[in-house]
């Protein structure tokens, strides 16, 4: 694979940084493998250090195990958080200004933050090393044409990561876990979009239960031989409906049910 992933990292960011539409990697004369995109997504995550933002944690994607075989997948994949993509909402309300955005998606996802490296991939071992969850939004915003991708680009891309959302805390308290591990496996969400409902998901739609995608992401990042899971982690753990388009005034609702909090509200300006 002759591609660069610096100069690669470069183009992409410049992309976005310019509101540019550009040619996906995958249709490139050559392509572009897992690995070389990892690369690129590296470099992304390696310069943004060096210009003084840090890592806050990981986000997944295509955490739908049935796309994986259409899509030569063996596994999810993944993508840094940053500190200044990542905001918190006051009392699960929360603003957007998706100006600088070229056609930002909103997808409705369960946030972990762990107090601990995982001991092993076991629901309960995720969950005792979880210092809270809560719901959140994921804004993804993408440079290729029409929204079409392979999943090399995805990850080249930084996961299309543009924001992350964050709701109100719920703390993980070990009396708790044993119904959580169940609970997280069948809750439901709803999704409105200015108080109409826009569409219905459910656990099953991230890898059967967020907590089954926070252990698959240790696995994977374990099986890459890169980074690890580490104490203070915010892991968004893959949507739970399709992703839907925004746009400036609208009012977002994700509604859950099964697990708390009750909601999370999103005003896009």
């Amino acid at each position: 694979m002759s591609t660069d992933p610096k100069a690669l990292a470069q183009e992409l960011v410049d992309a976005y940084a310019r509101r540019e539409i550009i040619p996906a990697p995958s249709s490139r004369e050559g392509g572009i493998d897992l690995d070389t995109a990892y690369a690129v997504e590296a470099a992304i995550a390696e310069a943004r250090r060096a210009s003084g933002h840090q890592t806050v944690g990981w986000k997944v994607g295509y955490a739908n195990k049935a796309m994986w075989r259409a899509l030569k997948l063996e596994t999810l994949v993944w993508a840094h958080l940053y500190d200044d993509t990542v905001r918190y909402a006051d009392w699960n309300d929360a603003t957007l200004a998706i100006a600088a955005m070229i056609a930002p998606k909103i997808e409705p996802e369960v946030v972990f933050k762990l107090a601990r490296t995982p001991a092993s991939g076991d629901p309960v071992a995720v969950l005792e090393a979880t210092e809270w969850y809560a719901l959140g939004f994921e804004i993804i915003d993408c440079v290729f044409p029409d929204w079409k991708f392979q999943p090399a680009d995805f990850v080249a891309a930084r996961g299309l990561h543009a924001a992350l959302v964050v709701g109100e805390p719920v703390y993980v308290e070990p009396e708790d876990i044993a119904q959580l591990v169940t609970d997280m496996a069948e809750f439901t969400v709803r999704l409105l979009r200015n108080n109409e409902l826009v569409e219905e998901g459910a656990a099953k739609n991230a890898l059967k239960s967020p907590v089954l995608c926070v252990a698959e992401l240790a696995e994977a990042l374990k099986r890459r031989g890169g980074e690890t899971l580490q104490a203070g982690d915010l892991i968004s753990t893959g949507t739970l409906t399709t992703s839907l388009p925004m746009t400036v005034g609208d009012t977002w609702i994700a509604s859950l049910s099964g697990i708390p909090p009750s909601s999370l509200t999103l005003r896009i300006t």
